[in-house]
């Protein structure tokens, strides 16, 4: 098969990648430790080629409106792929490379390519949007749900923001830029040097989530697990920020996870 799971290994690092199972991160072991909340809808799943909420679930691309089903009433939520198989192209060792060919409810033809590379003290993930044919708007990012407790205390998160975006009561932002506040939360932050976060589970590990995009959304509103998610724009982003990808120019981005043990 294709799409069996894949697990690569570096020290005493493991990662289990589910192509299977919306090309997933299902599990990311440290010595032993498992970072990631599990479960077939947890790990950490891609988000493309949208992140977070589209407003009523449509964009425009010029002067066309598309309709995505709504799968977060009333809007539509991290895109189209952690839902679907994606396909094995190649494996080794600590590097793992699978595919997803963008169909319906998509409106338009694509390839997403996911990249893993395990070393012994950090997790490179690289996604990238290509177009078979018409350009369009995307987004790509990262959705880890990392546990709220590896054995002990609370994680803490730690990061400085240059602002957070106002949240409208839809969960989407207004548009304003605020000064960062305290949690707990479920907001988008601008980070314009890069997205830098810092998770620490006392006494056990320290996470380090980095980026060179300047978004991420932080959600820690629920008792199992944390989540530390970098991405290419904002919510609503098709609509407000969008990045065009292009025959000549897709859309790629990087994020890395390094750690250090306590």
């Amino acid at each position: 098969m294709h799409n069996e799971d894949i697990t690569l290994t570096a020290g005493d690092a493991e990662v289990t990648v589910r192509p299977g199972n919306g090309g997933r991160v299902g599990g990311l072991r440290v010595g032993g430790l498992e970072l990631l909340r599990q479960g077939a809808k947890f790990g950490s799943f891609p988000m493309v080629p949208w992140c977070g909420r589209l407003r009523d679930g449509r964009f425009l691309n010029g002067a066309t409106v598309h309709q995505l089903p709504l799968n977060s009433p009333p809007h539509a939520i991290h895109g189209t792929t952690r839902d679907a198989a994606w396909r094995s192209a190649r494996t080794s060792a600590n590097e793992a490379v699978i595919t997803y060919d963008l169909v319906e409810p998509w409106p338009y033809a694509g390839r997403v390519t996911q990249v893993f590379s395990l070393g012994e003290d950090a997790l490179t993930l690289t996604m990238a949007v290509e177009t078979y044919d018409d350009s369009f708007p995307a987004q790509i990012g990262w959705h880890p749900w990392f546990n709220r407790k590896l054995g002990g205390d609370d994680v803490r998160i730690d990061f400085s923001a240059a602002w957070q975006e106002e949240r409208g009561d839809d969960h989407l932002p207004t548009g304003r830029r605020l000064d960062p506040k305290p949690g707990p939360w479920d907001d988008c932050f601008g980070m314009p040097g890069g997205v830098d976060v810092t998770l620490t589970w006392p006494g056990q590990l320290e996470l380090k989530v980095a980026s060179r995009e300047e978004w991420v959304v932080v959600y820690d509103e629920q008792e199992a697990a944390v989540c530390v998610e970098p991405q290419t724009g904002p919510p609503n982003g098709l609509n407000t920020l969008p990045r065009l990808v292009t025959p000549i120019e897709p859309l790629e981005a990087t994020t890395t996870w390094s750690w250090r043990r306590l």
